[in-house]
């Protein structure tokens, strides 16, 4: 984990964000702040808007209030309420390139080889040079440990090498935070370790990243800070050795007690 520097611009600073379906209030005023080489995990019981929240930054969700401020941009709106839509098709494209996203299901595109599937994004969308992009996809293989899959197809793997395969197609659009949700919450637990293995020496690298994670051990382990949402709130929050450690809320420990092994 990094120290980031005195009082740097955040990669991406989420400011009093409300997120509803319909009459459903999923997002009921969130306020986060991720620094450059920040890692900052997010846990909660199913429904209290971990993953919405994470969706809401990438822009994959639409927002009916609040600010999104990427790198001290803000993002821009039109509309109000549940008609509110980004304004600027580009402006989502650059900050989407910038935030990748890890799925907990992968998201490989089966007809393409591994090798493929983490050169495509750089290809297409960044329009980078083909002899080094693919340079670049081959040393991430090797860094999350499959270099030897580049040239197989995802159903030829287990889910943890399909879940490196997607890590190192998030790195490979050399992205300014790696957004991370469940990540290993399809896996067994062997091949989960695989992938903490990869996220925790992603974490002693510096990378800024929001880890949405059931994985308590991993959040306390990669976390500078954690945030305990609830019912579209921060419940609460603070280093990692607070929150898991000495828990203030009577309802954070009574999620604490019911992630705890048999």
């Amino acid at each position: 984990m990094t120290v980031p520097a005195a009082d740097p611009t955040p990669v991406i600073a989420i400011r009093g964000l409300h997120k509803s379906y319909g009459d459903l209030d999923v997002l009921k005023g969130i306020d986060v702040t991720a620094l450059p080489g920040q890692v900052i995990s997010l846990i909660g019981s199913s429904g209290s808007g971990k993953s919405t929240l994470l969706r809401c930054c990438n822009l994959l969700e639409d927002s009916q209030q609040g600010d999104i401020i990427f790198e001290g941009e803000p993002v821009r709106w039109k509309g109000t309420g549940l008609n509110r839509y980004p304004a600027d098709k580009a402006q989502v494209v650059r900050i989407r390139t910038n935030l990748s996203m890890v799925f907990q299901s992968f998201n490989l595109w089966s007809h393409m080889t591994v090798l493929q599937n983490v050169m495509e994004a750089p290809l297409t969308v960044l329009k980078q040079n083909r002899d080094q992009v693919e340079a670049r996809a081959r040393a991430l293989l090797d860094k999350v440990g499959i270099g030897d899959k580049a040239d197989v197809y995802p159903a030829q793997m287990s889910g943890g090498q399909q879940q490196r395969a997607a890590i190192a197609r998030a790195l490979c659009m050399e992205p300014r935070a790696l957004l991370f949700d469940e990540p290993t919450s399809a896996l067994d637990p062997e091949l989960e370790q695989e992938v903490v293995r990869v996220i925790k020496a992603l974490a002693e690298e510096g990378r800024t990243m929001l880890i949405v994670t059931h994985d308590m051990r991993l959040a306390a382990d990669v976390s500078d800070h954690a945030i305990f949402l609830h019912q579209g709130l921060i419940e609460e929050q603070g280093p990692p050795d607070a929150v898991f450690g000495a828990p203030q809320s009577a309802r954070l420990k009574q999620f604490l007690r019911a992630t705890e092994p048999a």
